[in-house]
């Protein structure tokens, strides 16, 4: 206590503080001898208390030039003479015990005749006197204790600043190192497996561990630094803002290390990590459901990690206690203190300290994401290569951490001028009128048939890239097609990669021009922390319930978190090599490493001959994905190839082309099926991106669109009453992936929701928005794009006052149904009337596709043994 009120002042002269000592201590003593049988009165009292007060403030004022070791010399002797007092005042207080004999030969003396004769003491009242001085002497152990306490609290060391930055240094490597743990798992190879012991080795957990550290110096990959100066800063910033360096390092590694273990139950349940959007969890009240998540096999885990981080923490907490050194930078609130210039220098700093780190790291996470910004730039130069199509493979390359903060910055895009629930109510209304007028005119009804949209990985004509030319066409088929039915060409926003921005753009009717450009992934950063998205699956869904629309993907389920992301929109299943159960049809072609377009096709011939309605039937296709090596025993592109380009970018196109030829022959069969089936079925087919197998005609600014440009069909079989309809090409020459559902619509005479009928009257008047950016962008970075019916861009100001009034409406809708209040679904926006037209069935007439190219007989054969 003395130590708080004192606690920087001092006392030079040591013997004035002895003599005063001494003064007191005689007082006390002469006092006892003359008044031992009463108290003392109050004006010794005040005198004593006056004596103290005196010295205090003879402390207070040579406190600025005391030395720190004569100053705690002099607090302990200021203790001393304190408790003397005391002693002296509580002998005063208690002066039965003293005064026992006095009272004794007083009693001698009394007149008995005189006095009245009292009662002897009862046996109570002769221990009241033990008690007390029993109590006293309780009290005065208790003090001493005390005093003993506050000696060598005021002694403990301050540990060094030094010691600080070790165990900073290792806690940050630490958590670096726990959290790549929780993506790895060990490489396991066979006993008998022709495999070196080195291999072996580096595929252990260990061993994984290790490369990503050693990396540095042996492939300068510098993932680990940018980790660890990431998760350093997160550390930074708890200490700066606690300033209990000890108490921090508490926190954030409990935190670091409950995080990790999450992490490592979600990957190995769902073979990917934690993202941001799984943190609603937490913010809605769900942790229940998450502690379901812990396997069967982790409680040891947990356990242990509980047991560990119960040792941790009080080991740290021991620390805070033992450092006299209470703040990081020491400062004080208190009143009687904070107004010292020293002090408020101190607190400034440590409000700077925070305000500093804080804001580097939202800086940091704000704008990772944003093409060209500082931290995306800085983060590149430590390696950092994103890998956006794959969360888990973006954690195990890039680093957890810097994984996780990729997916934070989720900006969907600016609110529109004039955003209000009135203004979209009215803007429903308007559209609601445009549907009816829609409407008026057509005879059937989207879910009178099954649609089946299939988007075909890297499917466009190679034939339309400058310098690349074949003496054989490799799409005979589908160029047949095309030219028989609804057609054109697509906007692609992405070029190399980038399919799930395609799929969403197709089946929510929504444009990444419209979002923000930090907004690359709407996989990842959007409809994960989206409770309800539309999707145009759900047309089907609200009139034959959860058997409406199925999904089919022949690759991992995880890739793009299209799990969770079919899972929201709808989808009763998605069927997928890892999915339970897994897609049925998984054939390969010769060596290819992916399942075949053939193969893709029979899963949906089986889902519309499983059911007795109408079905969405989503298929994202592998075979022509990335890379493009020789897989096909026979090539015959080999020897037809006419382009005067390098060995490399030929061998490459060769082989893309080979696996476009099989996609071809593939689609022509499985359309061919499709007209021998007695049921009304439509496909919206479209290529979601070029590869980026294109050197020469990347490094031409001018080929930027062509590179942005893939091939689209909308087609009916013969028991579709739109059998052999056809649009006229120039509203359908070019087009977007955002348009396939009003288009599909158009194709079949069908009716439609407001909402399409806006996408309808907004493709009339801009026949294609996407973003696009150079041609070497591959994830959708790039600015917003118009063409119009010949694929000119438009200026966006020179767009005609409709067209800007239907753009307007289109950003007010995206935005409502991403980023605003959700106003529209409150509304009928999205409810498609029936018609009131008895729908039209064509009679069955098979029409088959066939070019002058022989079939690959793979695939003659699944198509004879499917017939079968």
């Amino acid at each position: 206590m003395q130590q708080t009120i004192i606690g920087d002042s001092e006392m030079n002269e040591a013997e004035a503080e002895n003599e005063s000592a001494t003064d007191l201590n005689g007082d006390g003593h002469a006092d006892n001898a003359g008044k031992r049988s009463s108290v003392v009165d109050d004006a010794e009292r005040a005198t004593a208390l006056s004596h103290i007060a005196s010295l205090l403030r003879c402390y207070r004022d040579k406190r600025q030039t005391a030395d720190v070791a004569e100053r705690g010399k002099q607090l302990s002797r200021l203790d001393t003479l304190l408790h003397r007092y005391e002693d002296e005042l509580q002998a005063v207080d208690n002066p039965d015990a003293a005064d026992t004999a006095g009272n004794a030969d007083n009693a001698d003396v009394v007149d008995a005749e005189t006095e009245p004769q009292t009662e002897s003491p009862t046996p109570t009242e002769q221990a009241e006197p033990a008690t007390r001085k029993r109590s006293y002497a309780a009290i005065q152990i208790l003090k001493r204790v005390g005093h003993g306490i506050r000696t060598v609290w005021s002694r403990r060391p301050k540990l060094s600043y030094a010691l600080y930055a070790v165990v900073f240094t290792v806690i940050t490597a630490a958590a670096v190192l726990f959290l790549q743990w929780s993506v790895y798992n060990p490489i396991e190879y066979a006993d008998d497996a022709q495999i070196d012991n080195t291999t072996r080795i580096m595929g252990t957990m260990a061993g994984q561990l290790t490369k990503f550290v050693s990396q540095m110096w042996l492939e300068n990959q510098w993932q680990f630094l940018l980790n660890f100066l990431v998760v350093g800063l997160m550390y930074l910033v708890v200490v700066t803002f606690l300033n209990r360096f000890w108490v921090a390092t508490a926190i954030f590694g409990t935190v670091m290390v409950v995080f990790s273990i999450a992490n490592r139950f979600k990957y190995l349940l769902r073979n990917e990590p934690i993202i941001p959007a799984d943190l609603s969890f937490i913010s809605s009240g769900n942790t229940g459901e998450i502690v379901s998540f812990i396997p069967e096999d982790g409680t040891d885990l947990v356990n242990t990690a509980i047991v560990g981080l119960t040792y941790f923490v009080v080991i740290c907490l021991v620390l805070q206690f033992l450092d006299r050194r209470n703040g990081l930078i020491p400062c004080h609130w208190r009143p009687s203190r904070f107004l010292r210039v020293t002090n408020i220098i101190a607190v400034l700093a440590r409000i700077a300290a925070f305000v500093a780190t804080a804001a580097l790291l939202v800086s940091f996470t704000w704008n990772l994401n944003v093409p060209n910004s500082w931290a995306q730039q800085w983060a590149r130069s430590l390696s950092d290569s994103p890998q956006p199509w794959n969360a888990l493979a973006d954690a195990q390359s890039n680093g957890t951490a810097i994984s996780f903060l990729r997916l934070v910055n989720a900006k969907t895009m600016d609110k529109p001028e004039g955003y209000s629930e009135e203004t979209l109510k009215n803007l429903a209304e308007r559209y609601t009128d445009s549907a009816n007028a829609i409407n008026a005119t057509r005879t059937t009804n989207l879910t009178d048939s099954s649609v089946v949209m299939i988007l075909s990985e890297s499917f466009a004509d190679p034939t339309r890239i400058p310098g690349v030319a074949f003496s054989i066409d490799p799409i005979p088929n589908i160029r047949a097609i095309k030219n028989a039915t609804t057609s054109g060409l697509m906007l692609s926003p992405g070029y190399g990669g980038g399919t799930a921005n395609i799929e969403y753009q197709a089946l929510t009717g929504l444009s990444m021009a419209n979002f923000d450009e930090s907004m690359l992934t709407m996989y990842q950063q959007l409809v994960p922390s989206q409770d309800a998205p539309y999707a145009f699956n759900q047309i089907w869904n609200n009139r034959y319930g959860d058997t409406g629309s199925v999904a089919y993907h022949p690759y991992y389920q995880n890739m793009y978190l299209r799990d969770h992301n079919y899972d929201r929109f709808g989808f009763s299943h998605l069927y997928t090599l890892d999915s339970d159960p897994a897609i049925e049809h998984q054939d390969h072609i010769d060596a290819s490493a992916y399942v075949s377009d053939a193969a893709s096709y029979a899963n949906v011939l089986d889902a519309i001959n499983s059911q007795d309605h109408p079905q969405f039937i989503q298929l994202t296709t592998m075979q022509n994905h990335s890379d493009y090596g020789d897989y096909y025993s026979h090539n015959e592109f080999r020897k037809a190839d006419l382009s005067p380009l390098g060995d490399n970018e030929r061998w490459l196109i060769e082989n893309y082309a080979k696996g476009l030829s099989l996609t071809d022959q593939a689609t022509a069969e499985f359309l061919n099926t499709l007209n021998t089936i007695d049921k009304p079925v439509t496909v919206i087919f479209y290529g979601d991106h070029l590869p980026s197998i294109y050197t020469t005609a990347n490094a031409d600014m001018d080929n930027t669109l062509t590179l942005h440009e893939t091939d689209y069909f909308i087609w009916s079989n013969q028991a579709s009453a739109s059998a052999d309809s056809k649009v006229s090409g120039e509203q359908t020459a070019f087009s977007s992936t955002n348009y396939c559902m009003s288009l599909a619509a158009e194709h079949m005479n069908a009716t439609v929701s407001p909402y399409l009928a806006l996408l309808t009257e907004l493709q009339r008047e801009i026949p294609s928005i996407s973003r696009v950016g150079s041609v070497a962008a591959g994830w959708g970075e790039g600015d917003a794009t118009y063409l119009d019916e010949n694929g000119t861009i438009i200026d966006p100001d020179t767009l005609t006052e409709p067209a800007k009034q239907l753009l307007h409406d289109y950003q007010l809708v995206q935005y409502d149904m991403t980023a605003g209040d959700g106003y529209l679904y409150q509304t009928d926006f999205f409810d498609v009337k029936q018609s009131k037209h008895v729908p039209l069935m064509r009679d069955q007439v098979p029409q088959t596709y066939e070019a002058t190219q022989t079939y690959n007989p793979y695939v003659d054969m699944w198509y004879q043994e499917y017939q079968h």
